[in-house]
């Protein structure tokens, strides 16, 4: 048996007026398209890993053209289906799409890397209506499937399903040949990009204090929300230390940026006004937090650890 992506997996009953059950598949675990597949069926929604059995057979979506010689193409039944080329629908008609953590982790990488859906799916294998079922519906890939989705994305299996969350990153080996590189101005700017979470080193009545923080970068300069009488509201009228980062652990390189700069609050009502608008996510800390608080960075340094040949 072989298939090929966008096939139909079709179960029929030996009994008489037995069920038959059908779905698409979406994933191919070997490059010859030998199973076990990825298998959206359509009865229930879901894609699970089938390891075909005797009752079972391909139907190719282009009849007499792919099919092996010992599994001929088999009259379909859903001819629009067939003739449009098309999938079955990865979200639900009745409610909006609803990612588990394994989707929200490849979607995210996937962006990281500046990759569609279509250039990571070609990658790992799999049609780009599953890696979009994936990133919009909860679902438990196979262990095959994951490991393919991590190569792609070079990361690993444990990072995909979140292992490493409460440990500190950097656990894993040096590389063999490390390269230290300084970033320049316009590269540390590219690496803060436009928001997310950094860490604001601060003098406290009970002594220096790192608190990390959701931030945004607004005319170059580092804005963030906080309350009142808090760590991070005791950098307003002092020259402060803010650092981002990022550590790819499977492949022990990341690099890091530092913005140093007085911090002021900002308190005109318009200025709030269009920060608030402008935000693109709440803290995550939760709670009323109005307090914006601006750093204009008057040293910008960063650093880069990377392989040789990169």
């Amino acid at each position: 048996m072989r298939a090929h992506l966008g096939d139909q997996l079709v179960v029929e009953s030996p009994a008489t007026g037995g069920s038959r059950r059908d779905g698409e598949i979406v994933g191919l675990h070997h490059e010859d398209g030998t199973p076990p597949y990825d298998v959206h069926w359509s009865d229930t929604d879901e894609v699970t890993l089938v390891f075909p059995g005797p009752d079972a057979h391909v139907q190719h979506l282009e009849h007499g053209s792919r099919g092996s010689p010992d599994e001929p193409s088999r009259p379909s039944t859903d001819d629009s289906r067939q003739q449009a080329g098309a999938v079955s629908h990865t979200t639900p008609p009745d409610g909006a799409p609803n990612p588990g953590d394994i989707g929200r982790r490849v979607a995210v990488e996937r962006r990281r890397q500046g990759l569609t859906q279509v250039e990571t799916a070609r990658r790992a294998r799999m049609a780009p209506q599953y890696l979009a079922y994936l990133e919009e519906r909860s679902a438990e890939p196979s262990l095959a499937t994951l490991i393919r989705l991590a190569a792609a994305l070079g990361t690993s299996v444990a990072a995909l399903r979140g292992g490493g969350t409460d440990l500190p990153p950097g656990q894993g080996q040096a590389l063999l040949d490390p390269q230290l590189h300084d970033l320049g101005p316009d590269a540390c700017r590219a690496h803060l990009s436009t928001h997310g979470l950094g860490r604001v080193a601060v003098s406290t009545p009970d002594g220096p204090a790192v608190i990390p923080v959701n931030y945004e970068v607004v005319d170059d300069a580092i804005v963030f929300r906080t309350t009142p009488n808090s760590a991070p509201a005791a950098a307003v009228g002092t020259d402060v230390a803010f650092e981002v980062d990022h550590v790819d652990e499977a492949m022990s390189q990341g690099w890091s940026v530092l913005v140093v700069g007085p911090a002021r609050a900002v308190t005109e009502p318009d200025a709030v006004r269009r920060l608030t608008e402008r935000a693109h996510t709440t803290p995550w800390a939760g709670g009323e937090r109005e307090t914006w608080v601006s750093i204009q960075p008057t040293r910008l340094t960063g650093r880069r650890i990377s392989a040789p040949d990169q």
